[in-house]
């Protein structure tokens, strides 16, 4: 009987480590690329205090999508900002280095008052489902309409009678928007897509 003979060499020790370490280095800088990657496209973000209450409460986790919010040239490549998105912001207070959640509300060119907490864009009332807190404050004070800015948008919590917003008298500018909140994914019972 014809027995077959191997003519494959046996492979040197060094040659063995060698192909190891080649394939830990690639896995490495593969797992390098995906962080960097999901890190340019979503950002993780804790809530902090109760001005998005009851949508979000104080600890929750939320990834966010930054690409939502991309500009080209002045341009949104996906869109952009929309009424009603729960939007992550730099705070447009240059002497407040935090970030901050909110509902954008105006967009830009829209006109803007708040009578007695009910929303009015462009002389129409805003049906708000997710409020739960309404304020009673009206602005601006003296009756008339803001017109939300080129490139900037008038942002306001969910728990009107406790947030830092647009109502203190600020909007804010495009530049600061980081992203879009995707999904709540901390506490689990919290799991799903933020409205």
């Amino acid at each position: 009987m014809d027995q077959a003979v191997s003519l494959e060499l046996p492979r040197s020790a060094a040659y063995g480590r060698k192909r190891f370490l080649f394939e830990v280095v690639q896995t490495l800088a593969l797992m390098v690329a995906l962080f960097i990657g999901v890190r340019v496209l979503f950002q993780n973000f804790r809530v902090d205090g109760p001005s998005m209450q009851p949508t979000l409460t104080s600890g929750q986790l939320l990834w966010v999508n930054k690409v939502a919010y991309y500009r080209w040239n002045e341009q949104y490549i996906l869109g952009g900002p929309q009424r009603g998105d729960i939007a992550v912001l730099h705070s447009p207070d240059p002497t407040d280095d935090v970030d901050l959640i909110k509902r954008i509300i105006g967009l830009p060119g829209d006109s803007v008052r708040v009578e007695r907490g009910t929303v009015f864009i462009n002389d129409r009332p805003l049906a708000e489902p997710y409020i739960h807190f309404e304020a009673s404050y009206t602005y601006p004070l003296d009756d008339h309409d803001l017109v939300v800015p080129a490139a900037e948008y008038f942002v306001l919590g969910d728990n009107r009678p406790n947030s830092r917003d647009s109502h203190f008298g600020w909007f804010v500018p495009a530049e600061n928007l980081i992203g879009r909140s995707q999904l709540s994914y901390w506490p689990p019972a919290d799991w799903g897509i933020p409205t």
